[in-house]
């Protein structure tokens, strides 16, 4: 259910905007943060490890995903047991990811298999930072196709915030790094300005730097604004805020970060691109299968982002949220009941504009010629289609050759998942 904008002044921490003794433009802000405000928002999740796909979203159609998997494949739909949540009648979630069936059923939820980077290497650190880079094969990049893509719309787009782009984490990662300003933010509670939190992060005196230092009337004008939302923020304590109704984040690192994320969303600071990840996905010795290693991650990533997305309220209409793992794993369970480093994998995309509801992608089947390599699923979408998709139609950047420079990405290859 989308909250209102009473609601939001009601119970959210920025409850305090209205009084008398506030600035005309933070009270704006603050009325914005339960509305859209027509601001798109790319949100990006790295499930770093390498997330099992074929237990994550179950083939629960393919006879040989249950003869390569005896110990850890997750049964197939039943009543009264547990066993994958049905999708499409050959498709299911994994039953932890009950979280996700009602945004399915609202057809908010999209999921591409058998997607991924084509590059062929098992090297999580390679893997990662081609993903990062968005230039598989080639690792001469040095800056992160997020951080392009920021740079690029800004040719389209004049109104700058300093928090354009962020990531939740103690330090800026590989997807942000590049010509264009990106805030790091571990902890709101510990972001400072003006030095007077001996604790704060390095970054936020990065972030003043960049602030005082700016000769740009455009970024000093919205900045100055940034600026005194941030210490309006601090003053109002920001560990009293308080999520929307049903935003129930789970403890934890990934569900701090999205709920936290949401926060600094909700306050109108000018978000525009975000990065989270959540890590413990590399399950080589007892996966599991309903419960286990794999149960307990996959429950904590699908109900953190659930409840950012019940958190977020109406601003969710112009949210897209994308998620993508280094590879997947390998089609047969190794000898210690886990799987090993594979190569094909699954993304989820969950937003307004998304038309969910629906596996896209091509299938490529299980049978052994079938498989990569004789072990993989294989791959038959780029990544970069998925994410290009994302930041053609939805954040408006069209130039996609500066995106991602060594693929040649268009609206004729997109999958057609936004509206």
């Amino acid at each position: 259910m989308a909250i209102t904008r009473r609601i939001f002044m009601k119970g959210g921490a920025m409850a305090i905007v209205g009084t008398a003794a506030v600035p005309s433009f933070l009270t704006r802000a603050a009325w914005g943060a339960a509305t859209s405000g027509g601001r798109k928002k790319l949100v990006v999740l790295f499930q770093r490890g390498a997330a099992d796909g074929l237990n994550i979203v179950v083939p629960h159609g393919e006879a040989a995903y249950y003869s390569m998997r005896p110990s850890i494949a997750i049964p197939r739909p039943s009543r009264g047991a547990l066993s994958a949540i049905d999708l499409d009648g050959f498709f299911g979630l994994h039953p932890a990811m009950d979280a996700f069936k009602p945004l399915w059923e609202q057809r908010h939820l999209a999921i591409v298999h058998a997607a991924g980077s084509p590059d062929t290497t098992r090297s999580h650190f390679d893997a990662q930072d081609y993903m990062e880079s968005g230039t598989p094969g080639y690792k001469g990049t040095e800056d992160g196709w997020l951080n392009r893509a920021v740079a690029s719309l800004k040719e389209q787009n004049t109104k700058e915030s300093p928090f354009r782009a962020i990531a939740l984490g103690p330090t800026l990662p590989r997807i942000l790094l590049g010509k264009e300003p990106a805030v790091a933010i571990n902890n709101i509670n510990d972001f400072a300005v003006g030095g007077r939190n001996p604790n704060a992060q390095p970054l936020a005196n990065s972030f003043e730097a960049m602030y005082d230092q700016s000769v740009d009337a455009a970024l000093r004008g919205t900045g100055s604004e940034t600026f005194d939302a941030v210490k309006m923020l601090k003053s109002a304590d920001p560990s009293r805020y308080t999520p929307a109704p049903g935003a129930n984040y789970p403890r934890g690192r990934f569900g701090d970060s999205l709920r936290q994320l949401a926060q600094l969303m909700k306050a109108d600071l000018g978000v525009e691109v975000a990065f989270a990840d959540i890590g413990g996905w590399d399950h080589h010795v007892n996966e599991g299968n309903t419960q286990g290693q794999l149960a307990n991650v996959l429950r904590d990533f699908s109900q953190s982002i659930a409840a950012f997305w019940t958190d977020l309220g109406n601003m969710a209409e112009d949210t897209v949220i994308v998620t993508m793992s280094e590879f997947g794993r390998t089609a047969r369970e190794n000898g210690n009941r886990g799987t090993d480093h594979g190569h094909a994998n699954v993304m989820f995309v969950l937003g307004g504009p998304v038309k969910g509801g629906r596996v896209y992608g091509k299938w490529p089947g299980l049978g052994n010629e079938q498989l990569y390599e004789g072990r993989d699923l294989a791959l038959t979408t780029d990544f970069r289609q998925v994410l290009g998709e994302a930041v053609y139609r939805h954040a408006g950047n069209h130039d996609l050759q500066k995106v991602f420079p060594t693929f040649q990405n268009s609206p004729q290859k997109f999958l057609n998942f936004l509206g």
